[in-house]
């Protein structure tokens, strides 16, 4: 057994089913190891980006590491995209680079930069491996992905260690320890519920990695507290629960905005502001933050309350308090909520993003996963897409790197083969990321990709309107097409609704990755998503 193999092995024990990457001649005993696996596999993507996305995702949707491969120079170049990712979304994921020979590392030869350094910025750690401490290396890697907050950790592989004879056995890596339990937040909560008359519930990104997903929802029903989530949070807490008021900063923001100017006390669960800071939103409403981190607040914040531990343990003391009365009234928060559907859909000229979406969640089971890419698109999906389910609507918000929605969608159905996954991008993002569906049909990934044809970069666009700025670098051309098929992927096209649900019927039923092109009007956008 060689070093590349003992990898292997330490992958299969700790549940990693694919590694994503792009060969080179350093890449090559890792990715014959694998070719013995009998559980794990080498992916070839289009891309060492893509690669990474696909880590991320499958360390998200999964909680076990997602694992990337690159050569070195530009392949890990192009990498460290997709890494950043993982740093800023939170993600756990192994991140490797296979290089020279142990000899040539200090030298200034072809493709060589110094990679501990470049991920040293977007990276939890940076190792280089070597003989006699791979084990006890990969282990902590995989550790330190895990612990909280996760992300990705940097690996460095030179091609004479991972062909060298292993003088190791594998180990497996624990998960990492507990967060230390911090008493209290049940009282402080109470006290400031009976100090306000219109408290409201905030989760974010952290929440997604809690276990108390009912016993904060026992807190908010006792309560009778209105909430909102932020984007990563979505279906976290039920999007059809009557209390629950929309995504903040996205779609129709100042609809969801206007709601929480009325609070008195922000309680907020879970919250990381790397998705939105808090100064963006909660003006100078008291902020009760509890999280696993403190709050990272200026001064126009009023923070009356931050506590960082266990996350669970401070829900669990939330769902036992006492009801406190408050102002909130039902019927105000049902308006809302009838109102903001109406403003998420304005008039058209044709088929809008909102009736793609529309016909989409008409169609699509419930438990569906939805993976969506970056752009105006991001914003309709994130308000207008409800789901009671978690990761069930993948995104990056952190990172919010265009190319992101194909790797992720194809990630998810790997990782969850049994579920209903989509993918839906804009055109701008397919131009970046349309190589993948060779990938896609390789391995007969049946994920559907729809891209909202536009011919716009579409939130660049709006912006430039409300900048009043010339249409400048965001006009993609005259939509067209489609063709019959890329890259041996077939494809429809739908110009109005009725076009888009036998589109739909056909790609939901195809034994392979399909390509629905929804050909869609932009100008409702410039209503819809940046209304500010």
């Amino acid at each position: 057994m060689n070093n590349a193999q003992l990898m292997v092995r330490m992958f299969e024990q700790a549940g990693v089913r694919s590694v994503f990457g792009v060969p080179s001649g350093p890449v090559l005993p890792l990715i014959d190891a694998l070719r013995e696996s009998a559980t794990a596999r080498f992916v070839l993507t289009a891309t060492e980006t893509s690669a990474a996305f696909m880590a991320e995702a499958t360390g998200r949707l999964t909680g076990i590491p997602g694992v990337c491969v690159s050569t070195l120079g530009p392949g890990a170049t192009n990498m460290a995209t997709g890494v950043g990712g993982a740093w800023l979304d939170r993600s756990p994921v192994v991140a490797i680079t296979c290089t020279y020979d142990s000899r040539m590392l200090d030298r200034r030869t072809q493709m060589r930069i110094d990679h501990l350094a470049m991920f040293a910025p977007m990276t939890k750690a940076q190792w280089r491996l070597e003989p006699g401490n791979m084990a006890d290396t990969l282990a902590r890697a995989m550790t330190l992905a895990c612990a909280e907050p996760p992300g990705p950790v940097f690996l460095e592989l030179p091609e004479d260690v991972s062909k060298a004879e292993a003088t190791e056995q594998p180990i497996a890596f624990e998960a990492p320890p507990p967060i230390t339990s911090v008493a209290g937040a049940g009282r402080h909560v109470l006290e400031a519920l009976r100090g306000a008359k219109r408290s409201m519930v905030v989760t974010g990104l952290t929440f997604t990695r809690a276990r108390s997903r009912e016993a904060l929802l026992r807190f908010i029903d006792t309560q009778r507290l209105p909430y909102t989530t932020t984007l990563h949070a979505k279906g976290f807490l039920p999007e059809s629960h009557p209390f629950a008021i929309g995504v903040m900063g996205r779609a129709r923001r100042t609809n969801v905005q206007r709601m929480i100017d009325q609070a008195d006390l922000l309680i907020c669960i879970g919250y990381d502001p790397i998705e939105i800071n808090y100064e963006e939103w909660c003006k100078r409403i008291p902020v009760l933050h509890l999280s696993t981190e403190h709050a990272d607040v200026d001064g126009g914040v009023t923070l009356i309350g931050d506590m960082a531990g266990n996350l669970d343990a401070m829900i669990a003391e939330l769902a036992d308090l006492p009801p406190v009365p408050n102002e909130w009234k039902p019927e105000d928060l049902a308006r809302h909520r009838e109102q903001l559907d109406r403003d998420l859909r304005p008039a058209s000229n044709g088929m809008a993003a909102y009736h793609v979406l529309d016909v989409l969640r008409s169609r699509l089971p419930h438990d569906a996963i939805v993976a969506y890419d970056v752009g105006a698109h991001t914003h309709q999906i994130a308000t207008q897409w409800r789901t009671d389910l978690p990761h069930t609507a993948v995104a990056t918000n952190g990172w919010s790197s265009m190319g992101y929605g194909m790797p992720a969608a194809y990630a998810a159905k790997l990782a969850r083969p049994e579920r209903t996954v989509v993918g839906i991008v804009g055109d701008g993002c397919f131009q970046m990321t349309v190589g993948e569906l060779a990938m896609a049909r390789r391995m007969g990934i049946r994920a559907p990709v729809i891209v909202l044809n536009d011919g716009w970069l579409g939130l660049m666009k709006v912006k430039q309107e409300r900048s009043h700025y010339d249409y400048n670098g965001s006009f993609l051309g005259e939509t067209v097409g489609p063709p019959e098929h890329y890259f041996g992927v077939p494809v429809r096209g739908a110009r109005d609704e009725k076009g888009l649900r036998e589109a739909l019927d056909w790609a939901l039923a195809h034994d392979g990755p399909t390509v629905i092109e929804a050909f869609i009007d932009v100008e409702p956008y410039s209503y819809s998503v940046f209304d500010k």
